[in-house]
């Protein structure tokens, strides 16, 4: 007795079928990426729902870190990390270290494509930067000066260093280098790149920093073009911003007694640590306390 075979339902033939399902496929893509479509509303809303923290938290502002000179961006490893497991967004891009308008006009066309929210930190030279690049920007809810820079309109960093009579070790240790395109010679005839000497980086830089890591960082070092220590800022933000200031006691870089009078000046919410000119090195959470203080004093 012959068994009956079950015919076949009838199916689309094979390339038939391989078609019907890219187009399926390439119409859901186009609906989640083309503007208005119900698919990319969704996606906007769910991520905008996860930078939020969820419906009805508000958006965490943007940590923006700013190096000084003979340092990069690294430098703020520590607190980059502790933000960051908190929530924050962080960014900290290269500061050009050519001049101070300059470094300026990078610093704020970097933040003219971020949203929201924006608290930045400068070190060193990166407060000079932030002084300048925030002027303007209603985005900018605090600046965060760590051992920095916070000059008036007209003055250099150099007219800084002597504010409150107290001294620095600094242009006694600095090694000069040409640079491409430029006479060797100092502004404004050339330019000239300035470097700390490797024997004297730690005393003057890091000097609360283990021997082995301040090594590294004289070795790694960023040089500072000598026109940026000579330019005079524009409008400072501190005028309209409010700031917090961290000075650093033991500082060889930049005369403690500078940073406590621009900190005065600039009305600033002033903290004042034992520590050395890189204070986000040896001293991550006090650095990160004083950010989340300037975060929680502009809710």
């Amino acid at each position: 007795m012959k068994r009956s075979v079950p015919s076949r339902p009838t199916s689309i033939p094979r390339r038939r079928g391989i078609s019907t399902v890219l187009t399926v496929l390439l119409a859901f893509v186009l609906a989640m990426l083309l503007p208005g479509a119900s698919g990319a509303t969704g996606v906007a809303a769910s991520e905008t729902s996860i930078k939020a923290g969820g419906p009805g938290t508000p958006v965490k502002p943007t940590i923006v870190f700013v190096h000084g000179a003979f340092a990069h961006a690294s430098g703020f490893s520590d607190s980059i990390i502790t933000l960051q497991r908190a929530g924050y967004p962080v960014l900290a891009p290269a500061n050009p270290l050519r001049g101070l308008s300059g470094d300026a006009d990078s610093l704020r066309t970097f933040l003219s494509t971020l949203t929201g929210p924006l608290i930045l930190v400068g070190h060193s030279y990166g407060g000079a930067v932030i002084t300048n690049a925030a002027t303007g920007n209603p985005n900018v809810k605090a600046l965060v000066y760590i051992a920095a820079y916070a000059l008036r309109a007209g003055e250099s960093v150099s007219d800084a260093n002597s504010l409150g009579g107290g001294h620095s070790d600094l242009l006694d240790s600095i090694y000069l280098r040409p640079i491409p395109g430029f006479d060797p010679v100092p502004p404004p005839e050339g330019n000239l790149d300035a470097y700390i000497k490797v024997e004297s980086f730690q005393a003057v830089f890091a000097a609360d920093v283990p021997k082995s890591m301040a090594a590294v960082m004289a070795a790694t070092q960023r040089p500072a073009a000598l026109t940026s220590l000579g330019e005079p800022s524009g409008e400072p933000a501190w005028k309209t911003i409010p700031s917090w200031y961290l000075v650093a006691s033991q500082d060889k870089a930049i005369p403690p007694e500078a940073e406590r009078a621009m900190a005065a000046r600039a009305n600033a919410k002033t903290v004042e640590i034992r520590s050395s000119h890189a204070a986000m090195v040896s001293h991550p959470r006090a650095v990160t306390a004083l950010i989340l203080a300037a975060v929680a004093g502009t809710k």
